[in-house]
């Protein structure tokens, strides 16, 4: 009995070690490779590259929308492939009327380095600041868009600036949830060091949100979604998307651009 418990107190402690050493690699999954660029789908862009303290870079690509310009989303992404896989969505927000600066974070496409919580936040931030200071856009002329992961990072910079809006979609009340959802045995909440607490930075935003998520979402619970909303101070509203992680926004298809313009027309006063 004893070395039974002997070994099982082994392998639950070789878990413990392994989740906290590897725990980078359970969050991030950076592509390196742009499969494509817009390019393909003949929309004109320009290749933005902000240099960072200590000699890092994030790149990204400012896509004008081919409509008048309503505004421009800052737009974050989830935490697997790159820019290149987001085509689709910002295919949307050109048909809606705004420009879109998408990025990548660190060892993620052509921005160099490697991920982590900070440097995320680094990412978004060298963004915005060549939005505002070096195009010259009014913070109340961008949208904070977030996606799954990119909606941590949105959340952090929503507390630091004021924009017209923010948008959070499929995100997680923060990553000691989503690793206590996960491995609900081990002290996750103690293991983790990249914690993207977007449930206690939502309460900060001075703007309004919306909020879209799956009850079908199978990676991160729709509970999570209804907690930053619930906890965003308004004024807000809740977008139900249909389907899995990956596939709500265009799975309920015109519905989500619909009622995706119609916040955007009630709150941005740019688009009515």
């Amino acid at each position: 009995m004893q070395s039974i418990l002997t070994i099982t107190l082994g392998v639950y402690i070789g878990f413990l070690l392994l989740i906290f050493v590897f725990q980078t690699r359970l969050i991030f999954f950076p592509a390196k490779d742009l499969a494509l660029t817009p390019d393909k789908f003949q929309w004109e862009y320009e290749d933005v590259v902000r240099e960072l303290p200590g000699g890092e870079t994030t790149h990204g690509w400012f896509i004008p929308t081919p409509n008048e310009s309503g505004g421009t989303v800052l737009f974050s992404h989830g935490n697997a492939g790159n820019i290149a896989d987001r085509m689709d969505s910002i295919d949307i927000f050109r048909e809606l009327g705004f420009d879109t600066l998408i990025y990548d974070y660190g060892g993620f496409g052509q921005s160099s380095g490697s991920p982590s919580e900070q440097r995320c936040y680094q990412d978004i931030r060298a963004m915005w600041d060549y939005l505002v200071e070096t195009r010259g856009i009014k913070p109340t002329s961008i949208i904070l868009f977030g996606r799954s992961l990119g909606g941590g990072v949105t959340s952090q910079l929503a507390t630091e600036v004021s924009p017209a809006l923010v948008v959070l979609e499929s995100t997680f009340s923060s990553i000691p949830d989503m690793a206590h959802h996960q491995f609900p045995i081990f002290p996750t909440n103690l293991l983790v060091s990249h914690r993207f607490d977007n449930l206690s930075k939502v309460p900060q935003f001075s703007v309004p949100s919306l909020h879209i998520h799956s009850p079908e979402d199978s990676l991160i619970p729709y509970s999570h979604g209804r907690k930053l909303y619930e906890s965003a101070p308004g004024p807000k509203s809740f977008l139900e998307l249909e389907g899995d992680h990956n596939e709500g926004y265009w799975l309920i298809g015109a519905r989500y651009t619909k009622e995706m313009d119609a916040f955007f027309v009630e709150h941005f006063p740019s688009t009515k």
